[in-house]
């Protein structure tokens, strides 16, 4: 394996620049996925039937709190990324356990959010646009999740084995998922929360 050190260690080989590219390729259908979503979600958002609509059952306070949790979870896994290229391990993982508190503290807003839809009469088969409305966000809310523990588990290996070619190409592949799924959240806030508030 030649490695390439004028180069940031995630790029440094060829092998390791062809899996960013091919992670490149994967987030371009997660876009599309989420871009389903959301299509699907403008065209039913009127069909409440008799369930309640966005401006009966979204409350500002949380969702607040979860775009401030996951905008600043995505500076944090910035600045993990920044002090890796610095081969400052120890502060690297620091802030990539602090990006995962931070993802934690969301996914338990969501799970409060949820549980008020339930109480507010909004389950997945009240209506067409609960039914979408809980799918988008429990898809999103599903792939947090998953970053959780894919990023519990990156934490461990450099833990293990510090700093390589492979683990900084697997953290830097971390933080491009973790990047999109904040992206992809401030498009929530803004067209399903904003937008059904008023």
């Amino acid at each position: 394996m030649k490695i390439d050190n004028s180069l940031p260690l995630e790029y440094s080989t060829e092998e390791n620049r062809l899996k960013i590219f091919g992670f490149w390729i994967f987030l371009g259908a997660e876009i599309m996925l989420f871009a389903t979503l959301f299509a699907t979600y403008f065209t039913l958002y009127n069909r409440t039937g008799s369930g309640p609509d966005g401006a009966e059952i979204f409350v500002i306070t949380p969702v607040i709190f979860e775009t401030f949790l996951l905008l600043t979870s995505s500076f944090t896994i910035g600045l993990g990324i920044h002090a890796m290229r610095l081969g400052r391990e120890k502060a690297m993982i620091n802030f990539f356990i602090l990006t995962l508190i931070l993802g934690l503290g969301f996914l338990g807003i969501e799970v409060y959010e949820f549980i008020h839809y339930a109480h507010e009469g909004a389950g997945i088969g009240a209506s067409a646009f609960t039914s979408i409305l809980l799918t988008t966000l429990g898809t999103h809310g599903a792939h947090v999740t998953l970053g959780f523990f894919w990023g519990l588990f990156i934490v461990m290996q450099v833990k293990k084995r510090g700093l390589t070619p492979e683990t900084a190409n697997k953290s830097f592949i971390f933080s491009l998922y973790w990047h999109f799924l904040d992206v992809v959240w401030i498009f929530i806030f803004s067209f399903i929360y904003l937008k059904g508030m008023m």
